[in-house]
């Protein structure tokens, strides 16, 4: 319980009064009396407040929601006292949320509930708890203020910001998945598994004639393929320190979940299975499954998932892997390399290429573009630039390594991930390889 301004006000003119009392006679039969009344007022709205049992709060709150994104949360405050309450309101949200309309003052009528929202955005994935709400309500006479700390406990999962998926799966109900770089990369009936059988049309190819079927209906009758279903994707994502570095579009490691994400939506609607391990720092496994179910599935096992400080070890990662994954599968391997890690990498590479087709995604600092496309007007930035060629050389002949020992490279930003591994998957579902 503390004072307000206003008994604070009272107390100095009180002083005041007294002070004036030495020296003007006729205000000395007046001090006593009206210091007794300030101390009854006071100690009355002191005993008044103490007595008032505190509101009842409750918090709506949505289960999860995408990082980066504002969403509302909401409090519902019932008033039990029998008279109108003005209190200032503060919701304790984690402390890194971004945050509108909190906290705020409020008058809630006498036996009333009030109900207010608030916006909140998380700037990162994971568990976020609200553990409680500051009421900080006036006395009746309004010169106490007691703060009231009701404990109620919510917790929401801030999920990786999937709009992505949302874009894609309008983009693709409405075939327009050119704007946002999704190629198409085969022509209708060219695929791999038999689909349908149809009349003939002008531009298929003579192996896509089903000569007894042209026999029996005295017309030309054609094939219709469709690219291999109930195949295996498994995502292997680097969780190591590189994955750390952050740029303006976020961080590396939230960026490859994004891409992840996408591409797992693209592949559950092909009828593929998808999977992921993570390594070089927390350790997880979910096996590739089939489903409409399947996003949901990797949006719970991946929105905590955060980069380590360890060093990601690729060969100790692929050894796990062999035994896990026993089934040929696409395995795409999401990381950011040095030249260090050349020796290490191709090792997991060639180990892994004994039973699956390898794509490694490694992902390159925009930052080093950059530098290279910068003017050079100097020695110091003549320097620069050499020393950034050099590096950029290096890590072109570590891919071209990984090329040679059966590996598929990306070498891009991590803003290109998520495209690129779409357009990587329907060609290598068109050309047959997997």
């Amino acid at each position: 319980m503390t004072p307000t301004g206003r008994s604070l006000a009272l107390v100095a003119l009180l002083t005041l009064l007294l002070l004036l009392s030495h020296f003007l006679a006729w205000l000395e039969p007046v001090r006593l009396p009206a210091a007794a009344l300030l101390l009854i007022v006071l100690a009355f709205d002191f005993l008044h407040a103490r007595q008032e049992s505190p509101p009842e709060v409750g918090r709506t709150l949505r289960s999860s929601i995408p990082v980066g994104v504002w969403s509302r949360a909401g409090l519902s405050i019932r008033n039990r006292s029998e008279r109108a309450l003005e209190m200032r309101i503060h919701d304790h949200h984690p402390g890194e949320f971004e945050v509108e309309g909190m906290p705020v003052v409020q008058h809630i009528p006498a036996q009333r509930r009030l109900d207010l929202t608030y916006a909140i955005c998380p700037p990162k994935r994971g568990d976020a708890e609200f553990p409680g709400t500051d009421l900080i309500i006036r006395s009746p006479l309004g010169l106490w203020q007691r703060k009231h700390y009701i404990a109620h406990r919510s917790t929401t999962r801030v999920l990786p910001n999937f709009r992505a998926i949302s874009h894609y799966a309008l983009l693709a109900t409405d075939n327009r998945l050119s704007q946002i770089g999704v190629k198409r990369q085969q022509r209708r009936g060219e695929g791999n598994d038999f689909y349908q059988l149809r009349e003939y049309r002008a531009g298929d190819t003579l192996r896509q004639i089903d000569w007894k079927a042209t026999s029996r209906y005295r017309k030309l009758i054609a094939k219709d393929y469709q690219d291999e279903r109930d195949q295996q994707i498994l995502f292997l994502l680097d969780c190591g320190r590189r994955m750390r570095h952050a740029e303006e579009e976020g961080a590396h490691m939230d960026q490859a979940l994004n891409a992840m994400l996408l591409l797992a939506y693209v592949a559950a609607r092909q009828g593929d299975a998808v999977g992921f391990m993570t390594f070089g720092g927390k350790e997880r496994w979910h096996p590739p499954r089939k489903g409409g179910n399947v996003i949901q599935q990797l949006l719970r096992s991946t929105y905590d998932i955060e980069a380590s400080t360890e060093a990601a070890d690729y060969l100790e990662a692929a050894r796990q892997l062999m035994p896990l994954q026993r089934r040929r599968a696409l395995v795409l391997l999401i990381t950011n390399t040095r030249d260090e890690d050349s020796d290490d990498l191709t090792a997991a590479v060639r180990l892994l290429a004994k039973r699956h087709l390898v794509v490694v995604a490694d992902l390159r600092e925009e930052i080093l573009d950059k530098a290279h496309q910068k003017r050079v007007h100097d020695f110091p930035a003549a320097l620069r630039f050499h020393g950034v060629h050099d590096y950029l050389e290096n890590r072109s002949r570590n891919h071209e390594q990984l090329r040679h020992h059966g590996a598929l490279t990306l070498d891009l930003l991590a803003k290109q991930l998520p495209v690129a591994l779409v357009n990587e998957y329907q060609l290598i579902k068109a050309s047959g390889r997997l």
